[in-house]
Parts: C-alpha cells; structure tokens; sequence
C-alpha cells in the first residue's frame, strides 16, 4: 500500500475482543467461525489513477478482505475522476448524505474537515488508539500529534509514518546531463542557474500547472518561502490572516518566475498534463510526493531520480493520509471500519520497515534517492493545502494565477485576491 497525495461485527464473539486484537492477518484474530448472515459491507470510494490506470490503495483493500473473509468486507467503488472532480464528489456526497463508511482525502480540505467535525459527521477514535497499546505502537508521534486536535479528539485514522508522505522534486538525470548539469542544485540560486542551464539546452525546465489547487507549482513555492526562518513561520500558520505581506509577494513572485520556465500550456490544466510532460522527456522537472514513484514508467526508472528542494527541505502533512469513519453508520459498520483503519496503520508500518530496510541499495534509483532524501532532511514544512482556506485553494488559485502568470494582474493584486478569499471564507463558515 505505498500511499498515493478509505465493517456488524461477527455474531457470536465479542465485540472487544474483535476490536483489540492483531490484524496482522485474520489468523492472528482466534476467529473461528463465518459471520451470521454473510460479512459486514464497508463502503469506500477510491480513485483510479488517470495517468496509469491503477487503482488507488488496491493492496491494503485486497490484503484485508482477504484476511477478513465472511466477516468484513470492503465494498470498493474503483472511479475515474481527477483528484479536484473527487473532492467536489465529497461535498456534494455530504450534502445528500450518500457519503461511504470510510472517507479518505479528507483532509486535503481543511474547512471541509473542520465543518465535518463541527457538524458531528465524523467518528472520535481517540480512545481506540489510546486503548489499543498495539495501534498506539504502531504511529510514529509525529504522525500521531498531526490527526490529534486541540482538544485531544482524532478524527482520521492515521498512517504508521510520514515516511510516505513528503514531497520534493523529481528530475530527469539524462536531460540535466544534456545541459551539463551532474547533480541537483543545492540551493535556490543554484536552482534558478539549472533552469538557465536547461534552457539554454532546448530543454523545458519545468512541469507545472494551474488547476486543482496548482499544486506542483504551490509545492516549489512555498518551499523556497520556507527557506528564511519568516517564511517557514508563515507556513506553519493555519489559516493565515493575511497574503498581503512579504511572505504573500515573495509566494506570488516566486510563481510568476516558476511559470517563466515551464510549457506553453501550463495554464488552465490539471496535474495529470503535468505528468505526461515529465514523463513522456518533455520537461526536466516536476515536484510532487514519494507516491509517484510507483507511477515511473519501465522506460523511464533509468533517468528519473528525486530529490529534496533546495536547501534540504521537503514537505509533508501525514494527517492528509488520514482516513475518517462516517458517524452516522451503524455500530456494526463503524466498529468494523474502525479494524479496517488499524489493518491500514499496521500495512503502512511493514512497508516503512520493509522500504527502510532496502535502504540505498534500491535498484530504483528514485527510490534510493527519496529514502537518502528522508533521512537526510533538515526540515519538514507543512503542506499548504492542510493550512490555507479551502475558496484560496480551489477558487482563487485557479483564477488568478494564469492572470498573474500573464502579467494580467500584479503581484500585488494577486495577493489581494488571495485577503478576499479569507473574507469569504470567514463570512461562509
């Protein structure tokens, strides 16, 4: 289940000795009999990757239906939609309450998750893990305080480890070659002389876009913002009150600049046309997280390599993995659904050990470099899409950075733009 950007409990045993043994395997349970009446059906909705046709999380749902046949059953619904088509898809599901038992993305959408939990449609599992020394065991502490609240409340059931879920940039190493470039610039003017470099090549430095929260070009961005002590306070502010600052100018400087580098039609498109400039050896660069490295084309594993951002940063928010159980569900289902998030958080732990365990001496050379990257960062930023107001990401991105890109409107109209998106969003809540 390498993580991509989810049960009446049976009949005749006892609920808590269900819920709090092993689900490593369905052995490990002492269950012995068939459920009353056939499984338990959990529904959960999945994306299938539109640039390679897999299904997203295929492995952790087969892994558990098969471990818990004739008692839980994860009834997956496999859809064909971009990742802005699916967050839209929740919204409208909320509202006609056709939502499935298990929700994953939901925390991509930060006003969306928090009017979820005002509104009750969300299950605390707090005292489940905290009950289950075994869970507990499982999540590393910065995983854990990243889905814990304020008040002590966890809504999403985590992942084991954040080491499955930072982000950097991937770059194509016969293309630096062809512009004589050996290695992946260190810092951020060493940066912006690689994409002269490439340039002067014939080569397009960059692949980016401007749909679906612009979220390569958002990644580069705040990235170098967080590269001054100023930069990375702002970035860890959730909801910020104001774009209208330094920090603000130098995020819509550095996208006015980024977007100088990139292919004619970066603009008004979604990741995926992104994607294919990369990977058909149109562009040399393109940011996004550890999850794409399953997606590497055979024909590509050679030249691919990754890399942290400038200055060894990565950017990571694991509570976006976090995976939420549906209050209004049956007890049975929720109590059910609640194992599947346990059997997820022990996957997640044994591929952590077993990516870990191959260490350097992968033979993807993408993956080596993600796991060097890894262990060798000397900072961790907060992903934007976790701190800033959902009509920011989802509107105001979308609209006005094409006219900032063009030079429709200034830096400081940009930023303007993104002061009227608070207020709205304020107004809206």
């Amino acid at each position: 289940m390498r993580f991509k950007r989810a049960l009446s409990i049976f009949a005749v045993i006892s609920l808590g000795a269900l819920i709090f043994v092993g689900c490593g395997s369905r052995e490990d349970t002492d269950i012995s009999a068939e459920a009353e009446g056939g499984p338990v059906e959990i529904s959960i909705i999945l994306r299938v990757d539109p640039n390679t046709g897999e299904k997203n999380d295929e492995k952790v749902i087969e892994d558990f239906n098969r471990d818990y046949e004739g008692i839980y059953h994860m009834d997956c619904e496999w859809i064909m939609e971009t990742e802005e088509e699916e967050r839209q898809n929740m919204k409208q599901q909320n509202v006609t309450d056709e939502l499935p038992a298990v929700l994953e993305a939901l925390r991509v959408l930060p006003s969306f998750y928090t009017r979820m939990v005002e509104d009750g449609r969300l299950t605390d599992i707090s005292s489940d893990i905290y009950g289950d020394e075994e869970w507990l065991d499982m999540i590393e502490p910065a995983v854990l305080d990243a889905v814990t609240e304020d008040d002590g409340s966890i809504y999403l059931g985590p992942v084991s480890t954040a080491a499955f879920a930072c982000s950097g940039i991937f770059w194509n190493e016969e293309l630096f070659a062809e512009a004589g470039i050996d290695s992946f610039p260190e810092t951020w003017d060493e940066f912006w002389d690689c994409c002269d470099a490439l340039e002067a090549a014939g080569i397009t430095p960059l692949a980016l876009h401007t749909e679906g929260t612009a979220w390569a070009p958002m990644l580069m961005a705040t990235a170098e913002l967080a590269s001054t002590e100023e930069g990375y306070e702002f970035m860890k502010q959730l909801y910020p009150e104001s774009y209208s600052n330094e920090s603000g100018m130098e995020i819509a400087g550095t996208l006015q600049k980024l977007f100088t580098y990139t292919t004619d039609d970066a603009l008004y498109n979604d990741f995926d046309v992104s994607y294919s400039h990369f990977f058909d050896g149109e562009t040399a660069m393109i940011a996004n997280g550890y999850w794409m490295i399953e997606q590497i084309p055979d024909d590509m594993a050679d030249k691919v390599r990754f890399s942290s951002f400038p200055g060894g940063t990565l950017i990571a928010s694991p509570e976006t993995f976090g995976w939420a159980i549906i209050s209004t569900y049956p007890d049975d289902v929720k109590e059910g659904a609640l194992e599947f998030l346990k059997y997820r958080t022990r996957e997640n732990m044994e591929e952590r050990d077993e990516l870990f365990a191959e260490g350097a001496e992968s033979d993807s050379k993408a993956l080596a470099d993600y796991i060097s990257a890894y262990n060798s960062a000397t900072q961790i930023v907060p992903n934007y899409q976790v701190k800033w107001n959902s009509i920011l990401q989802e509107e105001t991105l979308g609209e006005y950075l094409p006219q900032l890109v063009t030079g429709e409107i200034t830096v400081e109209e940009f930023t303007a733009a993104g002061d009227e998106s608070i207020v709205r969003f304020n107004n809206e809540k």
